[in-house]
């Protein structure tokens, strides 16, 4: 017999394919076995009345999940935001499985429940969770007087609201959520003053709030089971709960949240109104008032709602005699993988109700050490555990007092803070964390060159684990007068790298600087948790951007010193609390590889967006609208624009015609900048479209249905509009735009009582506010009577023919043919014929047109002809018909 020897190599991947192998068998046999044994779970689905929208009735989607006896206590259990019900089905089937009868339900605003979303108000998403208290109390099947309510992300907020608005609910579990949601989203760790825009959070959870209006929503931000929850709106997407009016510019935001969004997004500041929105929507006003014990549970990796959020929660509850259980977990909204603990929530429950919960509460946090682990994927965990909470300043815990040292340094600002220091992510922060921990440098010491101040202590002399905030003094001179805005950290320096714990920085505003001015402020670094072996270094960095915050529009220097000059001595917040647990979490098979994968992505799509900027173009300076090849692609490879090409000269009123989902609206919100294009270009006057691009003061618009605020008149909300803008009131031509809406005495009435044709007119005036070069409307003459779409003609005429530009769509042809000078006909995508309307008419054909039709054809008649009269065909629609082959 003749034996081959087995390469090493191969024997060792046969190996790892035996071990695989086995590895999923065990767990096959576990689940089968867990299975075997899993209690019958019962579920009913209803839909519940909730709290109405004005007068309009609205209806919440519910599941009821019934354990295999009863009565018991039950949960209500919310879930993250953009997500449904479905997001928290497994944990809700976890719970009853448990012994508890668990209430699951879409908030509104989200899937198929009805309303709008109001950001978990206290009159309208608070008082949903109090009528399902309501509605559950009336079960057979539940144990009245013991009712908890659980929830991550989104749904913690609201749980902690409802804790403490409604005296009925007997435990809490809180998890990842906010404490005070204007300082979460516009945090200052140097005062209290509205701090800087925390912009891509913003916009992500903004964005989530059109999953039934597009393609989807970013799905579950913070379901109960881990930041990213179990997808998006999914197949209950579509809205049945009544009161589900959203638009384009909103979504499925009530008008205040949306209107102080985009104030805010435009300024980079709050409005008093959004702060107290914001202020409304927090725990922080109700934790006094919180009796049930809560278990507060905090994600280490999380730029939204950081570990400070989690320690005022649990101060101010505990303040009021509250037993409380403070969690400082793996994971986060940056780092999704490790999920709220189900069993831990369940066994809090049963602590609570079983009255075991007096006094105070050990205090629970993770540690990771070491490299990333290529057979995990994740570096080797510990569960600490101290007797009691001891808060993140240090003050009631060990901590260690290191020297930093460094004289004053200058850095800069560059306009609109582009290039900007990449540090915090969202929902990636773990994966860079990971990278760092493989030896991928992500974070590094100088941030961007030239704007970014460094101050170094010497070796720690033993090992460390930080568990807190670090708080230091800075002098800060502006050499620009404006608000300072700079991003600070505490980083570990070590053999391997430069870390930056949890990729978290503290953003910091200081207003109203004059030029010149230095002034003190004391800055309380991010709390992180970070085990810091002997002989590293620590790193507190000073820095001008960052890519999460919105940052000034033109460029400034400032002067970064030690508030004790060139040494200053700090305090950090260390723990003592001991090890009770080592080990690994679940297994992520071939995790390195991802993660490497992942970087490849990230540099590809770094690199895509690079090739997709566009330059300006000299030779389109006067032409208000160029698109060249235009594509818009969305999920499943479905193309709503599918490489469209014409130009829009000065002077012209443009026709855009085309059946339903031709793509008339999508090519519209690009030319806007309300999208961006898959593949091609636009340019506005020579200048490439963007979102946010400054060309686009020189266009307005009208798209899809107009969104006021409907407790404002339409002159206020004209006002309000303009001044979003930042431009001189003198500069609005108010009185040209009130005249061109023709509202009469009803422009000083409230918007709320205005017909639908009265809300359309209001929006053309608001898009003719500044009498823009470039005016873009969107079907502009739905809900006018024929008079009033008469007027509208002759104003697009009139605009046009003092220079200006008029792009319109719509499906009134006879409308097109009278009023457009050009028309560009789109079918499934494409365009399919464009230029004057007078020869896109006169492609069908011939006419005669004659003064007295009679009198001609008595003169015919007298010729031998035979003549019959017919009435004049409509040329346009005849050749539009055939253009699209006749299926609309």
């Amino acid at each position: 017999m003749i034996r081959r020897r087995i390469p090493d190599r191969l024997r060792t991947r046969t190996g790892a394919a035996v071990a695989v192998v086995v590895l999923l068998l065990v767990v096959a046999g576990v689940v089968a076995i867990a299975r075997s044994g899993s209690p019958t779970i019962r579920t009913s689905s209803q839909m519940i009345t909730g709290t109405p929208e004005g007068s309009t009735p609205v209806q919440l989607d519910t599941t009821l999940y019934l354990p295999e006896t009863t009565p018991a206590p039950a949960v209500l259990l919310a879930h993250g935001f953009g997500g449904t019900k479905q997001s928290v089905a497994s944990v809700a089937r976890s719970l009853a499985g448990r012994g508890y009868v668990v209430l699951t339900w879409t908030a509104r605003g989200f899937g198929r429940s009805g309303g709008l979303i109001h950001l978990d108000a206290p009159a309208y998403e608070v008082h949903d969770a109090s009528l399902l208290v309501s509605w559950l109390q009336q079960r057979p099947q539940v144990d009245r007087n013991r009712i908890a309510v659980a929830g991550a992300s989104y749904g913690g907020g609201l749980a902690l609201l409802l804790a403490g608005t409604d005296p009925r609910i007997k435990a809490v579990a809180a998890d990842i959520t906010w404490n005070d949601l204007g300082h979460a989203l516009f945090p200052n760790n140097a005062g209290t003053s509205p701090g800087v825009f925390k912009k891509l959070w913003a916009g992500y959870l903004f964005s989530g709030g059109f999953g039934n209006l597009g393609s989807g929503s970013l799905g579950s931000l913070g379901g109960l089971g881990g930041a990213g929850g179990q997808g998006g709106p999914g197949p209950d997407a579509a809205p049945a709960g009544g009161a589900t009016t959203g638009s384009l510019e909103c979504g499925r935001f009530a008008p205040a949240i949306c209107a102080g969004y985009q104030q805010a997004a435009q300024t980079g500041t709050p409005d008093a109104s959004l702060l107290a929105l914001l202020h409304a929507s927090s725990p922080a006003t109700v934790l006094d008032r919180i009796k049930a014990p809560t278990l507060v549970s905090q994600g280490e990796q999380d730029s939204l709602f950081p570990l400070s959020e989690a320690d005022a929660n649990a101060r101010g509850i505990a303040a009021n005699g509250t037993p409380v259980k403070v969690v400082w977990r793996a994971g986060g909204h940056d780092d999704p993988s490790t999920d709220m603990n189900v069993g831990q929530v369940a066994t809090w429950f049963d602590d609570v109700f079983a009255g075991r919960v007096q006094g105070t509460q050990p205090f629970q946090l993770t540690t990771q050490r070491g490299a990333v682990q290529t057979s995990t994927g994740r570096r080797r965990e510990q569960l600490l555990q101290a007797p009691g909470y001891p808060g993140i300043d240090g003050t009631a815990q060990p901590s260690i007092r290191v020297t930093l040292a460094g004289g004053p340094q200058t850095i800069a600002a560059p306009a609109g803070g582009n290039p900007a220091a990449i540090n915090a992510v969202p929902g990636l922060g773990g994966i860079l964390d990971q990278a760092q921990g493989l030896g991928i440098g992500v974070a590094q010491l100088s941030g961007v060159p030239g704007q970014t101040a460094v101050f170094v202590s010497p070796a720690v002399p033993r090992a460390v684990t930080i568990a807190g905030s670090t708080t230091v003094q800075l002098r800060v001179t502006a050499h620009k007068a404006g608000d300072a805005v700079l991003f600070a950290g505490l980083r570990d320096v070590g053999p391997g790298g430069v870390v930056l714990p949890s990729n978290l920085v503290a953003p910091i505003r200081v207003p109203s600087m004059r030029a010149g001015e230095t002034r003190t402020v004391t800055v309380h670094l991010p709390t992180v948790v970070r085990p810091v072996p002997a002989g590293d270094r620590l790193a507190l960095s000073v820095g001008t951007t960052d890519l999460a915050f919105q940052s000034p529009g033109d460029p400034r220097t400032y002067t970064v010193a030690l508030a004790g000059g060139s040494a200053a001595a700090v305090s950090v917040p260390t723990t003592d609390a001991k090890v009770i647990r080592t080990g690994h979490p679940l297994v992520w098979l071939l995790v390195g590889a991802l993660v490497a994968l992942v970087c490849l992505l990230v540099v590809a799509f770094e690199l895509r967006r690079r090739r997709r900027i566009v330059k300006p173009d000299a030779s389109l300076r006067e032409v208000p609208v160029a698109i060249n090849g235009l594509v818009k692609e969305y999920a499943g490879g479905y193309r709503a624009v599918d490489g469209i090409s014409f130009q829009v000269q000065r002077g012209q009123v443009v026709g855009l015609l085309g059946p339903n989902g031709a793509g008339k609206t999508t090519a519209l919100r690009v030319l806007v900048g309300l999208i961006t294009p898959t593949e091609g270009t636009v340019h506005v006057f020579g200048e490439p479209v963007l979102p946010g691009a400054p060309v686009l003061a020189r266009l307005g618009a009208f798209i899809e249905g107009p969104g006021f605020l409907p407790h404002l008149s339409g002159r206020d909300n004209l006002r309000l509009y303009w001044a979003a803008t930042g431009r001189p009131d003198e500069d609005a031509d108010f009185e040209t735009a009130l005249a061109i809406a023709g509202l009469g005495s009803s422009v000083d009435r409230k918007v709320k009582t205005y017909s639908h044709g009265m809300k359309q007119r209001l929006g053309i005036a608001q898009a003719m506010l500044g009498l823009p070069e470039l005016l873009v409307l969107d079907e502009p003459t739905n809900g006018l009577d024929p008079p009033q779409i008469a007027e509208m003609r002759e104003v697009m005429q009139s605009y046009a023919q003092t220079g200006r530009t008029v792009v319109v769509s719509s499906h009134l042809l006879a409308e097109v043919e009278q009023t457009c000078t050009h028309v560009v006909v789109m079918h499934k995508g494409q365009v399919v014929a464009a230029g004057p309307t007078a020869e896109i008419a006169g492609a069908g054909g011939l006419q005669l047109d004659v003064a007295d039709p009679h009198a001609a054809a008595a003169v015919l008649a007298e010729a031998g002809i035979e003549v019959e009269l017919v009435p004049a065909r409509r040329a346009l629609e005849d050749v539009f018909l055939g253009l699209i082959g006749g299926e609309e």
